[in-house]
């Protein structure tokens, strides 16, 4: 007989993240850069498309396309082991105010890696130019995001010191 399986609210907190989620943290990382490096090339192709213009074939508009279901194929996966495994919870003495600003990124965060994909593939396979315009706008407010998420990260490992970048270097 096994024992049984208790809420995400009932079991205590992980001290880190897990092997598989600092995994997928760091392999969504590269795949969102890559993502921004690769935006020219779709951008062009969109553009071209909507023009009525013929469109070959080209490697980095499908690398960009691929790259996107992957992010969120990625993520949904992320979310299902969060879910299931949790997170550890912030440093014991962080302010209110910072761990509100945390999680609110965080939750920006990971609306953005689902609603992205969505929306990029609504433009590109549905020809949706509102999802299209949309797409555009949160890649701006992804960036921020991003750059804010590494602000805190390093705010917190070298003004307050409290260590958490290790927590998606090393399994806890």
């Amino acid at each position: 007989m096994s024992a049984p399986v208790r809420s995400a609210s009932a079991r205590t907190a992980p001290t880190g993240f897990s092997a598989a989620q600092i995994r997928l943290h760091w392999i969504v990382a590269i795949l969102i850069a890559a993502q921004y490096i690769l935006h020219d090339a779709i951008s062009e192709a969109w553009h071209a498309i909507r023009r009525g213009e013929e469109f070959a074939f080209d490697p980095m508009v499908a690398s960009h396309v691929f790259g996107g279901i992957l992010v969120l194929l990625l993520v949904i996966w992320r979310l299902a082991l969060r879910a299931r495994r949790g997170a550890p919870p912030p440093p014991d003495k962080e302010p209110a105010a910072l761990k509100l600003a945390a999680a609110a990124t965080h939750l920006g965060l990971y609306a953005l890696m689902v609603l992205m994909p969505v929306s990029g593939m609504a433009a590109w396979f549905g020809r949706v130019d509102l999802a299209a315009e949309a797409h555009e706008a949160m890649r701006i407010i992804l960036l921020a995001l991003i750059a804010l998420h590494i602000a805190g990260a390093l705010y917190h490992q070298f003004v307050l010191k409290t260590d958490v970048l290790n927590r998606m270097r090393k399994p806890g």
